[in-house]
């Protein structure tokens, strides 16, 4: 209910209030609902809740603190570790500091290679009383993800760091993972929560997330759910895209065969997104790939009894190809 009146005070500042008075008193608060959901699915209502807001870096309702890496920097300079903390729904830069990356250009393959990783990571850990190699303390990072899983990068232990106790400077890169000085390092930690926080790795040039791209992933999100919510199979599936693998390695087609038999129980569903974020996905082949992280809440019911719930949190890897979004992994 709580979630049902935040929207609604969301959508009076751009609805007519009166229709939504209307609307309650006349049919209640699942008509409420029901135009809630309807409104979350067009463009128009994200255009308007994203025009003000910093969407540099993407959108995010769960997010406070965000590391951006470069990998491969121009000659002449260093690659830079920047960190933004989320003000007043701006993203204001508290570090910009040189670090040290691995030695080896491109994306992270393998194990041993190198090479630090491109993509966006979760920080996992905070870490202290380790070597002294790895300086004051270390922040731990999600690599491999899934997507990094399904297209069989191996390796571990991609860290933020700092540099050598002993003051030992002689090694310019590190085994994959992100160094910076000793000092910045313990600024950084008095700022950040790392359980609130995400690092974005990128060579060259990041590429910024534009506002007409959020207005449609965000819209097709929601049109998604609507689809799966309401049994409408073929609607549901045109989310995703034919190189689709899920988290156990299911690929498309095996996929949408069992997705047809559990629609056609037409199970009575109830589903519910909430912490949204979404991350402009930096890779080497130039695509418009996003991730999406948010908590799902779904209930299943079958002839009126509880069939199937779950909760928790869930991610999606997505391309935006001809203005839709295509699911290529999911968990």
């Amino acid at each position: 209910m709580k979630v049902i009146w935040l929207l609604l005070i969301a959508v009076l500042s751009y609805a007519n209030e009166y229709e939504w008075i209307g609307l309650y008193r006349e049919k209640g608060v699942e008509a409420l609902e029901k135009k809630i959901d309807e409104i979350l699915q067009t463009r128009d209502y994200w255009k308007e809740m994203l025009k003000n807001q910093d969407t540099r870096f993407g959108y995010y309702e769960n997010l406070k603190y965000l590391f951006i890496a470069s990998k491969d920097a121009p000659k002449l300079e260093s690659p830079k570790l920047k960190l933004y903390v989320l003000e007043n729904g701006k993203w204001a830069e508290r570090l910009n500091a040189n670090s040290l990356v691995g030695s080896k250009g491109g994306n992270k393959q393998k194990e041993g290679d190198l090479a630090t990783p491109i993509g966006v990571y979760t920080l996992e850990q905070r870490l202290v009383g380790l070597n002294q190699y790895y300086g004051p303390l270390a922040l731990t990072t999600s690599y491999p993800n899934l997507y990094d899983r399904l297209q069989k990068r191996t390796g571990y232990g991609i860290w933020i760091h700092g540099m050598p106790l002993n003051g030992n400077r002689e090694e310019l890169n590190t085994r994959g993972c992100i160094a910076i000085e000793n000092n910045l390092l313990k600024e950084v930690d008095q700022i950040v929560n790392h359980r609130d926080s995400l690092l974005i790795t990128f060579a060259n040039e990041i590429k910024e997330a534009k506002k007409e791209d959020l207005e449609i992933i965000l819209s097709d999100l929601f049109q998604w759910k609507e689809a799966w919510k309401n049994n409408a199979i073929d609607e549901y599936l045109s989310f995703y895209g034919e190189d689709f693998i899920r988290y156990d390695g299911q690929k498309y087609n095996a996929f949408a065969a069992v997705k047809r038999q559990i629609f056609n129980k037409r199970e009575e569903k109830n589903i519910q997104f909430s912490k949204i974020n979404i991350s402009p996905y930096p890779n080497e082949e130039g695509k418009n790939l996003f991730k999406i992280s948010y908590h799902q809440d779904y209930k299943a019911y079958l002839n009126g009894k509880l069939n199937y719930s779950s909760n928790g949190d869930k991610e999606l890897y997505i391309e935006l190809k001809k203005g839709k979004m295509q699911i290529l992994a999911e968990k």
